[in-house]
């Protein structure tokens, strides 16, 4: 799958300059925590549809380092192969654009109103 192209209204340096893939080991460490994801009803404004995904607070500490933000100690913006590969699923068009620091197991994600998937 091809890396979401990042919005304007993106930090870039908040995220890897590329996907960082899951090893094995790795993806398995996360399995136990997969069915635990929660997912928020969808609400939006009048330019973007809007979830939050709520994480295990114990399945952070099973995730890579580097996914993290050392400045800040909360996940980075996610691409969408590595928020995939975390167990996080959810139809095409969605991009992690913030992390709520209050809550740093609390993942926040928008597309477009009335997205449509590339045929």
């Amino acid at each position: 799958m091809a890396a979401t192209t990042t919005n304007n209204d993106l930090d870039a340096t908040r995220r890897n300059k590329k996907p960082r893939l899951l090893q094995e080991g790795e993806r398995a460490r996360l399995d136990e925590y997969i069915d635990s994801i929660g997912y928020s009803a969808r609400y939006n404004d009048s330019e973007y549809e809007y979830r939050h995904v709520q994480l295990p607070k114990a399945m952070l500490k099973a995730i890579p380092r580097d996914y993290f933000d050392p400045a800040k100690g909360t996940l980075k913006l996610l691409w969408e192969e590595e928020w995939r590969g975390l167990g996080i699923t959810q139809s095409l068009g969605w991009e992690h654009y913030e992390v709520h620091e209050p809550e740093p197991h609390i993942l926040l994600f928008k597309r477009p109103m009335n997205y449509q998937a590339p045929q």
